[in-house]
């Protein structure tokens, strides 16, 4: 026979003071996440609480939103931005976390042709040209979206040293870019940024004045 079910009042029950906090953020975070694999994303957010890592959480709510999306990509870059080199196996954890398609992982990284070991800022410019439909100007732009300290909504300024690098670097990939287009953009970019303390933003590169960076 089994043994008689343990009966317990609300006095014996000792709820940890904190519970009800953390269980408040974390469906907060989940609303905001919207992740795929409600799970995976739960052990990776609760692993990240525990560890002090960046929580795996949207800064704002993608409504509609199915796959990558700047929102994921930047938890990704939060999470892994402090690392020079990634492996592919780490990388496909933090994908894995998110729900995101392996199939997709796998075609940037065709198209950066990684190997084993990736640089992870590199990882991170492609990544964000393939989010942008394979357009260098896109991809750029959310290079700056993702990357500034402006506060949301603001003009999305970056390090022009870094924007170079980047811009450098994706529009090498293909090899249909020119290298006097190349320093076209650059040149003409450096005019604003000597005006903006070193900073270029979008509105730069997007104005009908400023050649065309693919």
């Amino acid at each position: 026979m089994a043994p008689p079910e343990t009966m317990y009042c609300a006095q014996q029950i000792n709820i940890p003071p904190e519970l009800p906090d953390i269980l408040k953020q974390f469906t907060k975070a989940a609303i905001r996440t919207q992740p795929q694999d409600v799970l995976a994303w739960s052990a990776a957010y609760f692993t990240a609480l525990a560890t002090g890592e960046a929580l795996p959480v949207k800064r704002r709510l993608e409504p509609g939103a199915t796959g990558l999306t700047a929102g994921l990509l930047e938890i990704i870059y939060q999470q892994l931005k402090d690392k020079n080199v990634v492996t592919l196996g780490l990388l496909g954890k933090k994908w894995a976390e998110l729900g995101l398609p392996k199939q997709q992982l796998s075609e940037i990284v065709q198209s950066g042709g990684f190997a084993e070991e990736v640089e992870f800022i590199k990882f991170f410019a492609v990544t964000c040209s393939h989010l942008g439909g394979g357009n260098i100007t896109e991809g750029m732009r959310l290079i700056c979206q993702i990357l500034t300290t402006d506060p949301d909504g603001g003009a999305c300024r970056i390090q022009f040293t870094l924007f170079k690098e980047l811009y450098q670097y994706l529009a090498s990939l293909g090899g249909e870019i020119s290298q006097s287009q190349i320093e076209g953009v650059i040149s003409h970019l450096q005019e604003d940024v000597d005006k903006q303390g070193g900073l270029v933003m979008p509105r730069n590169f997007l104005s009908p004045e400023c050649p065309k960076l693919s």
